[in-house]
Formats: structure tokens, sequence, C-alpha cells
């Protein structure tokens, strides 16, 4: 059983391998920007700004010298070069506009003073309202690496320094199979696969959900195996405990290596995941019950998709006590935020009671109600009422 941080450390390797050697295209900025893969880094090829402007209507002189300025018979606009000036001259600028060679400054508008063709004010500093060149890019400068995930914002840098193309790695292609003879035969509805899809077409990549195979190791190795030969990555549900049922972990075993089976956090902890060099494609084995799938998937498996394993959380209040009942383990308990206060979902005091005052994350993993919570609280002690909790939104794992 390893922790959290060791299990993502060992998915983060896994995507290190399955992006080597992937095959590269280049696609525009605009298509890579929606959570494409960076198959190059990407180097700034000029400086930006490419020259120094004002930030501000008003005007741009060498601050290092003193009042008074001569002021040119000239004004800049962003349309236009700047005109020479010399270090007693000052001239009139446009937000926007390029200031001259020798200014470094710029007097706003309502504190100049001009009279007689003279410019006076109060002092001001080199570097009062320009945004100077190569402040914000310097030519050279890497920008992006291999490996990172393009995001909506980042088509606001690229396209400002001119790049309209990068090369990219193809989304993965994630198969999903079901375990479970009640699944298989229909008498219980697949609710783990569905909801995977989402979260991986929400990463960026793209699912398809192929089928279930009943509870027996060979029907399962089979399902694993065919899926791998067709997907980059198996994503398999139900099967991953000890019971005698439960045939995913030997069956990742016999087609490859299991890097890690188990992880101490709950619901979710009978999580694996494997390699399976003879078809190139990695597994994970996803815990059955569908608040504990959606749970590890968010905390472990994300990281493989979206290169990041950053969790942002914001401050709550505890609206209730809550223990745990086994040490040694995270507990990621569901809340509803409600004006600052965190409400444990599935607690006594809630809408959804299920586990009283101690958690009890085997309970809480079928209760497909716990999915209404919007986010949850991760602890290893549990917390008291009235003490700040840190609470991670579910819309920082599903973007």
């Amino acid at each position: 059983m390893v922790t959290r941080r060791e299990a993502v450390s060992l998915v983060e390797t896994l995507r290190e391998e399955s992006l080597e050697g992937r095959k590269a295209r280049r696609v525009s900025v605009t298509e890579a920007c929606s959570g494409r893969v960076l198959a190059e880094s990407v180097r700034a090829q000029r400086d930006d700004p490419t020259r120094s402007t004002a930030t501000m209507d008003g005007y741009a002189f060498d601050a290092t010298e003193a009042y008074p300025f001569e002021v040119v018979e000239f004004a800049v606009f962003p349309e236009d070069d700047p005109p020479t000036i010399e270090v007693d001259q000052a001239v009139r600028v446009a937000t926007g506009a390029p200031i001259p060679e020798r200014a470094n400054a710029v007097l706003k508008k309502e504190e100049a003073t001009v009279e007689n063709g003279t410019l006076s004010g109060p002092e001001i500093e080199p570097g009062t309202y320009v945004y100077e060149q190569g402040s914000n890019v310097s030519a050279g400068e890497q920008l992006f690496e291999p490996g990172e995930q393009l995001a909506p914002r980042d088509a606001i840098l690229l396209h400002d320094l001119g790049i309209e193309s990068v090369s990219t790695c193809d989304p993965f292609d994630v198969g999903l199979v079901a375990t479970g003879t009640e699944i298989h035969e229909g008498r219980s509805r697949d609710l783990d696969s569905p909801m995977l899809a989402a979260l991986v077409r929400s990463w960026g990549h793209v699912p398809t959900v192929e089928g279930s195979a009943p509870d027996e190791y060979d029907r399962v190795v089979r399902a694993i195996e065919e899926t791998a030969a067709s997907h980059d990555v198996v994503m398999t549900t139900g099967g991953t405990s000890v019971g005698k049922k439960d045939h995913v972990i030997r069956a990742l075993d016999s087609l490859g290596e299991v890097i890690f089976h188990r992880v101490r956090i709950r619901p979710g902890k009978p999580l694996a995941a494997a390699r399976l060099p003879d078809h190139d494609a990695v597994a994970f084995a996803i815990p059955g019950k569908p608040v504990g799938a959606h749970t590890v998937a968010s905390l472990v498996v994300r990281p493989f998709f979206t290169e990041t394993d950053d969790i942002a959380t914001i401050p709550a209040t505890a609206a209730a006590d809550v223990t745990v009942s086994v040490p040694g383990f995270e507990y990621a308990i569901p809340v509803r935020l409600r004006d600052g206060d965190a409400i444990p979902l599935g607690h006594a005091t809630s809408e959804l009671d299920v586990y009283g005052d101690t958690f009890d994350p085997s309970v809480l993993s079928s209760s497909t109600r716990a999915t209404r919570a919007d986010g949850f609280v991760l602890t290893e002690d549990g917390f008291e009422q009235g003490s700040t909790v840190d609470v991670t939104p579910h819309t920082v794992l599903e973007p």
C-alpha cells in the first residue's frame, strides 16, 4: 500500500514514459490550447514588447534629467514610430504608443503643466508608466516545456508572440471496461464508466466505453488485453479488491507489471496502476463504488492526463464534528458549501444521513447522492465543529 503522494509520483512517471516517442503533429494554437500536450519546448523568437510603450496618456522623456523639458511638436500614437528627442526634450504620447529611444518614463497628462511649449511637473522615476521592451518576454526565453498541457489562457501569450501553431502529441485514447457479472448481465447499471469517460474528456483526452466483462478470470484478461491492443490507456472499474471474484489485479499482473495496488486514501483505497508493455499501454484499475471511483480518479489518476497534481483549496468553517475510525489514511470527506460553512454531506446533520459522526467511507462510497457535494476536505484526523478546514472544490479537479 502506498501513500497518495507516492502513487501520484508513480503515475507521473507513467505519464513521462507514455509521452516519450509519441507521434507529434503541428496544430493551430487555438486547437492546441484546448488541452493538447506539447511535444516540444516553445521559445520566444523576439522580445515582447518589441519596444517600450506608454501605459498612460502623457509625456515621455528621460527621467534622469531635471525639468523643464521642451515639448516637441509631435504626438505619438500606437500606430506611429516615435521621433528622436534630445535629453532636454519630451514628447506627447498616447496609451500604447512607442516611446522614443532616449525616453524612459511617462508623466501622466493630469500631472503635467505645459506653458509656452515647456513641460514641468512632479519628479518621477525611470520606468514610470512604461511597459519596457522585453519586460514581458525576452528573445530566446523558454516559455513552455515538452509534456506541458496547454490551456485556453496560453493562447494569449502564444498569439502575442506571433506563434500560430505548435507541435503537440495526440490526446490519449482511453478504453473503459467495467467488470462485474451483475453489470455484464444487465442486473445493475454501470455507473462508473460514463462518469470516468466524462472526467477523461474534461481532462482533454478521448474516452471510449468498451463494454463489460463478467467476474471470470479469463474473460477479464481477454477484455483488458483487447482494450489495450486498441487504446493507449485501459481503465477498468470494479474487481480491484481481494475477494473471490476480484480478478483485475491478477489479470494485470499476468499481462504486464502492476506498479502499485492500494492507496492510503478512503474512499477508493483499492486503486491500481500497471504497465502493459506488449501493447505499449498503461492501465488504471479503479474500484467499483462510484464515489470512491471518482475520488481516486480525481486525486491520483488525473495527473497522468493533466500533467499537474495541484489541489487548490478554499477555507471554510466546519459545520459539524467528524471523526475517523482507522488512522493512517487520508480521508476525502464530501462537503456542501453554504455561506462560508462546510457541511459534511453524509453526516447526521446533513440532508444525507449515512454515517452519523464517524466518517464511514464504505457506506458513503456507495451513496450516489454524495455526488451532490461541492467538494471535499482531505484529512487524516477528521475535524471539529467551528474549526477552519481546507475544501477542494470539485471544479478544481473537473475543468
